[in-house]
């Protein structure tokens, strides 16, 4: 029963955003001794782990279990397909006020995204964001990523959010990859 509701809670708070080769194995921490870094300098997200890895160089500085989109498998094509980007983006700017749980634009469309969508004679979408759980919906916490709910956005939990706020600045480059 408590699946259902989270569910149902999630799919009810999701506002239409358009947030909306093989897959490399996760990172593995480096060997390298001392204290890691306190800023990542690109963010990685291998989507079939549904995995978030925050990166310094080599080194993984922190590691999330995310949502994706509502249609997980492939790369975002239109606005609307409820999937999630893949490819090398930019994070490129903030909104603390957003309806979920601050919200970080991912660059998406690219130039050739926008060429592919212009080929298929659609939208490709975009407002593709890394963000906290609805705002009021906090509550629901790490549970949120037991679906992949979003409209094609990368979803983490409020205090996952918070941390990836203060760790990843703006201009950081994100590698989306399937």
């Amino acid at each position: 029963m408590k699946r259902r509701t989270v569910l149902a809670v999630l799919a009810s708070s999701v506002a239409i955003l358009g947030c909306a080769p093989e897959p490399a194995p996760p990172p593995k921490p480096a060997e390298k001794p001392g204290p890691l870094p306190k800023k990542a300098d690109r963010v990685l997200v291998l989507k079939g782990a549904r995995k978030l890895f925050l990166m310094a160089g080599d080194r993984t500085i922190k590691t999330y279990t995310v949502s994706l989109g509502r249609v997980p498998v492939g790369h975002k094509e239109r606005e609307g397909d409820g999937k999630t980007p893949e490819g090398t983006y930019t994070l490129d700017y903030r909104n603390p006020d957003s309806q979920y749980y601050r919200s970080i634009h991912i660059s998406y469309p690219a130039a050739a995204d926008r060429e592919r969508a212009r080929k298929l004679g659609v939208s490709p979408g975009g407002e593709i964001m890394i963000h906290g759980l609805p705002n009021g919906k906090g509550w629901i916490g790490p549970d949120h990523a037991q679906y992949d709910w979003t409209e094609g956005c990368i979803a983490v939990t409020n205090e996952e959010m918070d941390e990836i706020w203060a760790m990843v600045a703006d201009g950081t480059q994100i590698e989306i990859r399937p």
